[in-house]
């Protein structure tokens, strides 16, 4: 168990990969897919300069506290800051497979490559990337949050990792839940079932624009 604050303006290069347990997800291995949202302040313009100010909390379940329970997460301090959560699948517990190896090494992907060129500081482009690096057996949902420094966070989601923006006490803004019934929700999975990252991008795409004050 263990806290800790990064301000993400400190260092450029910074960037650290933690494992964080979330809510499980039993039982399923579905489909892959993927939701891309963009929360701009265009129309609004915000400071000249803004960043995350991140903290952290891990309480692994008492069950898997020996592994460090099945999810994980890294935070970065670069540009404006990035944020990101991987739930791994516990279902996979049920055919010897360790549900944390597919999250964790999602997220050491996506750390490493948080200021590629090709990414481009795109949530989207660091989602595929990471997952096609992947090569561990299991299954995550998955969300990552990029601020830019002009006030612009942009936010992909898979399945029902959540995000919400609250000021002044009210939620202004949420990530909506994908799922493919109760309590299986859609997921970047080690198999080639269903659907791939990219068809799934042409599923749903939303435009909601905040104001970072």
């Amino acid at each position: 168990m263990a806290n800790s604050i990064y301000r993400a303006s400190i260092l450029q290069s910074y960037s650290q990969l933690l494992f964080q347990p979330c809510l499980s997800n039993k039982h399923c291995v579905p489909k892959k897919t993927n939701l891309l949202c963009f929360a701009s302040s265009q129309l609004n313009p915000a400071r000249s300069e803004v960043s995350f100010c991140i903290g952290t909390h891990l309480i692994p379940h008492p069950n898997k506290v020996e592994r460090g329970g099945e999810d994980a997460f890294f935070v970065s301090n670069f540009k404006g800051g990035v944020i990101a959560v991987a739930d791994g699948v516990s279902g996979w517990a049920e055919q010897n497979v360790d549900p944390s190896l597919f999250s964790k090494e999602l997220m050491a992907n996506a750390s490493s490559l948080v200021g590629n060129l090709e990414v481009n500081y795109d949530p989207q482009i660091l989602i595929r990337k990471a997952h096609a690096a992947t090569c561990s057996k299991g299954s995550a949902t998955a969300i990552v949050a990029m601020l830019e420094r002009n006030g612009t966070m942009k936010v992909a989601s898979v399945g029902d990792c959540g995000l919400r923006v609250i000021r002044k006490g009210q939620i202004i803004f949420s990530t909506t839940p994908q799922e493919h019934y109760f309590d299986c929700p859609y997921q970047l999975s080690s198999e080639l079932v269903g659907q791939t990252y990219l068809d799934a991008v042409e599923l749903e795409r939303l435009a909601c624009y905040l104001y970072c004050l």
